[in-house]
């Protein structure tokens, strides 16, 4: 059985859909008062590979709504990156949070 990928754009965030498989869950990226808006357009850009504009346009609404859903994937990538972007923000002592959210 083949398994096929998809991506769809919502917003400035990209949803990877994986069909016919596994569960979906949203990366969900929210605001704190101690991350900077550079480290988050970073993560953005390099850990969600959202191009500058989606990554500023994603980052203003996390700091003005609380919160953003970022990318849509399966439980064991969603959670992966959502632990990938701990790892990055602790190592330079941001508190920046992802949780995850399903579809």
């Amino acid at each position: 059985m083949g398994e096929s990928t998809k991506t769809v754009e919502s917003s400035s965030t990209e949803t990877v859909v994986k069909q016919g498989l596994m569960p979906l869950f949203w990366v969900v990226m929210h605001n704190d008062p101690v991350t900077t808006m550079e480290f988050v357009v970073d993560i953005l850009m390099n850990s969600f590979e959202l191009d500058k504009e989606r990554a500023l346009e994603a980052m203003y609404r996390i700091h003005y709504n609380g919160l953003e859903r970022i990318v849509l994937m399966p439980l064991e990538r969603a959670e992966f990156k959502a632990e990938s972007v701990h790892r990055l923000a602790r190592a330079q002592g941001f508190p920046l949070t992802c949780t995850l959210e399903p579809e």
